[in-house]
């Protein structure tokens, strides 16, 4: 009888350890090397040609890996397009006229498709993307975690809920990244994506007109393109990195020490509170900040990923099966 209990006890014990690490433990660096060993050239060379034809567009790849896994779980959701039973992400206010790279990600799928068909999610691809964008524009690799599967729906309330706008202050950053098992290092270094890409006139505006913590001239010279009323060039564009905003390096961060973050939610990064000395940092060391941001995206790719028999592969990333 006591054997018996002690054996029930180790078989529950078993299933709990099982069931926690679950998720984490199916994702895996060589998920698709037997049912899709041409995946990696093939995303690569996809993603190589987008941006040689467009080097923002590595920005935009980045960005939408980011605004997936920051709703619900790196999962595909970002790339559904609405349907009558949901609203989908797509026109939510953090994605709405900003989001971009949809087609691009439906041109790597076709391509993934074509020497693997129904083995491959979106959810995997955009996270292969995401690491190809940072490369090709010199910054650092790391090995992407695959065995993502692809959710059947979307949420606009998720989205505008899940990803901070550039509004927020510190506290308002720490703790959502906090929610999703993110450090506080982990969000100065994931931050310094903003070294690429460019804002529109409406995420900025406030900035460069009301604040204080602004370098003068870095202020006039973005007004000359950005006008202070609303309506008036709000899609105007401005790149987030002044300097180089089609290179992957740690200029984003020499900025923040100069007041000339773009965003509020940048420059509260370096404004007298406690990641001002992880900034500082990375400022001046960029192989300490390309190391840090390699290994938080890590982090982020295990943002509740959908695993074994949840979720499924997509065929069209647009839509579900």
């Amino acid at each position: 009888m006591a054997t018996s209990s002690i054996f029930n006890g180790i078989a529950v014990l078993a299933l709990l350890v099982l069931f926690t690490s679950n998720a984490k433990a199916q994702l895996s660096t060589n998920f698709y090397s037997k049912t899709c060993p041409k995946l990696f050239p093939t995303v690569k060379s996809t993603v190589n040609s987008a941006i040689s034809k467009e080097a923002r567009m590595g920005a935009s790849l980045l960005r939408l890996f980011f605004h997936d896994c920051f709703v619900n779980g790196c999962d595909g959701s970002v790339l559904l397009d609405d349907t009558s039973s949901f609203t989908g992400e797509k026109n939510a206010v953090p994605n709405r006229n900003s989001a971009r790279g949809f087609d691009v990600v439906d041109n790597i799928k076709s391509a993934v498709e074509n020497v693997c068909p129904g083995v491959v999610s979106c959810a995997d691809i955009l996270a292969i993307a995401a690491r190809d964008s940072v490369v090709r524009l010199g910054g650092p690799s790391w090995d992407v975690k695959l065995g993502r599967r692809d959710s059947r729906t979307a949420s606009q309330s998720a989205a505008n809920n899940g990803i901070p706008p550039p509004t927020s202050n510190l506290n308002t950053l720490i703790s959502r990244f906090s929610s999703l098992g993110l450090s506080t290092r982990d969000l100065v270094a994931l931050s310094g994506s903003h070294t690429i890409g460019q804002a529109r006139c409406t995420s900025f505006r406030a900035r460069i007109y009301n604040e204080s913590n602004i370098d003068s001239s870095f202020a006039r010279t973005r007004q000359s393109n950005c006008p202070r009323s609303s309506g008036s060039g709000d899609n105007n564009l401005a790149p987030l990195d002044l300097q180089t905003p089609t290179s992957f390096d740690n200029n984003y961060f020499k900025n923040l020490v100069q007041k000339k973050g773009l965003l509020h939610s940048d420059q509260q990064l370096f404004n007298g509170g406690s990641t001002d000395s992880i900034v500082s940092g990375y400022s001046q060391g960029q192989s300490s900040f390309a190391s840090d941001f390699a290994n938080a995206m890590i982090k982020m790719g295990d943002i509740s990923p959908l695993t074994g028999s949840n979720g499924q592969i997509r065929k069209n990333c647009r839509r579900v099966n």
